[in-house]
C-alpha cells in the first residue's frame, strides 16, 4: 500500500510538529515535507513535483503571520502555480467563522477541519481528501448546513468581505477603494447587509456578524 505523503503548512514550528508526530502514527500516512507559509509550501511542490515525489494532500493552516496566507496559497496551488495535477488542500485551523470557511472553499479547498479536532478525525480527513472526497469537521458541516436551511437571506461572500473591511474600521470611501468599487456600491452593499440582518447601523451590523460568527471575532 502506497503511503499519503502530506505537506505541513504552518507558520509555528511546535504546532507542525504537533501535527507531524500525529501523523506519523497513522498508518499510510507520512510527512513529505513542512512549510511556514503559502509561499514556502508552493516552493516545497514545485521541488517535490520536480523531484519526481509529488504530494498527496496538502495540510494548510489559513493565518501564517506576514506570510502568504493559507487563501492564497490554495488558489494559487489549485491554479497549478506549483505543478500539475494539482494536490488537494484540506484546510487546518482555529477559526470557524463563515468568512474563513467560504474564502477557503471559493480558492478551491477539498477541507475544512478545525485544529481542536480529535486526531481521528484528521486522520479519516486527510484520507478523504487524498481519495479526492470532501471533508469537513462536524461544526463546519453544521454551519455550511444551516446557511442552506436558515430561512434568513444569507450574505454574499462580497457583503461578507466588505463587513469584515467595516469591521476593522474603514469607512466607505476605503471600502470602496479596497474593493475597486464605487462608494455607491458600498452603500448599496450596506443597504442589503443592514436589511438581511436586521440592523439598521453599521455598528449594530458588526456586532450581530461577529455573534453570528458570519466574520472572524476580533
Amino acid at each position: 500500500m502506497n503511503q499519503i505523503r502530506v505537506l505541513l503548512v504552518d507558520d509555528h514550528p511546535v504546532v507542525r510538529a504537533g501535527l507531524r508526530a500525529m501523523l506519523a502514527g497513522f498508518e499510510g500516512i507520512a510527512v513529505a515535507a513542512e512549510a511556514a507559509d503559502g509561499a514556502a509550501a508552493l516552493a516545497a511542490l514545485a521541488r517535490l513535483n520536480t523531484l519526481g515525489e509529488p504530494v498527496d494532500v496538502v495540510l494548510m493552516d489559513l493565518q501564517m503571520g506576514a506570510g502568504m496566507d493559507g487563501v492564497t496559497a490554495t488558489g494559487r496551488i489549485k491554479a497549478g502555480e506549483a505543478g500539475t495535477p494539482a494536490p488537494p488542500v484540506l484546510i487546518l485551523t482555529t477559526f470557524d467563522s463563515d468568512a474563513d470557511i467560504l474564502a477557503a472553499v471559493e480558492a478551491g479547498a477539498s477541507g475544512y477541519m478545525l485544529k481542536d479536532a480529535p486526531p481521528e478525525q484528521i486522520r479519516q480527513a486527510v484520507l478523504a481528501a487524498a481519495a479526492g472526497q470532501t471533508a469537513l469537521a462536524p461544526e463546519v458541516a453544521a454551519r455550511l448546513l444551516g446557511r442552506i436551511r436558515n430561512p434568513e437571506p444569507a450574505l454574499s461572500a462580497r457583503e461578507i468581505q466588505l463587513l469584515e473591511l467595516l469591521a476593522t474600521g474603514l469607512g466607505n470611501r476605503a471600502i470602496a477603494r479596497q474593493l475597486f468599487i464605487s462608494e455607491a456600491t458600498v452603500k448599496t452593499h450596506l443597504v442589503h447587509i443592514y436589511g438581511k440582518l436586521g440592523v439598521d447601523n453599521r455598528t449594530a451590523a458588526i456586532a450581530v456578524a461577529t455573534q453570528r460568527r458570519i466574520i472572524r471575532r476580533g
